[in-house]
C-alpha cells in the first residue's frame, strides 16, 4: 500500500465519489477499509476529513447505507453498504468518465499525428 497518490490531486477530488461507489462493489466496509482499498488503487491513503464527507454526501443521495456495526472486543464501526441507486449511479458515471477518456485519449492521439507530421494547430487564421 502506498501514501502517495498515483494521479495528480484534482483528478482525485473530481472522482473521489465514484471510487468510493466503486470499492464497496465487492461488499461492505468500515471507512478505514474504504480508505485501504482507494490507497492499494492508488489515491493515496485518504485521512478523515477527506473521506468521511464524501461517505455523508453519497448517504445523503441514497448511494450508500451506513449500518452500526457493535465491535468485538473494541468500539463499534459504521459498515457501509452500496445501495440500488448506487450501483445504478456507478453505472452511469463510470460509463460517462469513458467517454471523457475515450475522447481524451482521441484528442491526444491527433495532437501527437500532427506533432510527428510537423504541423501545429493554434486556432489562428492567416
Amino acid at each position: 500500500m502506498t501514501d502517495t497518490p498515483r494521479w495528480p490531486m484534482p483528478w482525485i477530488r473530481a472522482s473521489l465519489e465514484l471510487a468510493v461507489l466503486g470499492s464497496l462493489t465487492t461488499g461492505p466496509l468500515h471507512g478505514y477499509g474504504i480508505a485501504q482499498a482507494l490507497a492499494v488503487q492508488g489515491f493515496g491513503l485518504l485521512k478523515g476529513g477527506s473521506l468521511y464527507p464524501v461517505l455523508n454526501r453519497l448517504e445523503e443521495a441514497r448511494s450508500v447505507e451506513a449500518v452500526w456495526v457493535e465491535g468485538t472486543g473494541g468500539p463499534g464501526k459504521r459498515e457501509y453498504h452500496l445501495t440500488a441507486t448506487g450501483q445504478e449511479r456507478l453505472r452511469e458515471e463510470l460509463a460517462q468518465w469513458r467517454q471523457l477518456t475515450d475522447t481524451l485519449s482521441e484528442m491526444a492521439q491527433n495532437e501527437m499525428a500532427q506533432s510527428d507530421t510537423g504541423s501545429t494547430s493554434t486556432g489562428e487564421t492567416g
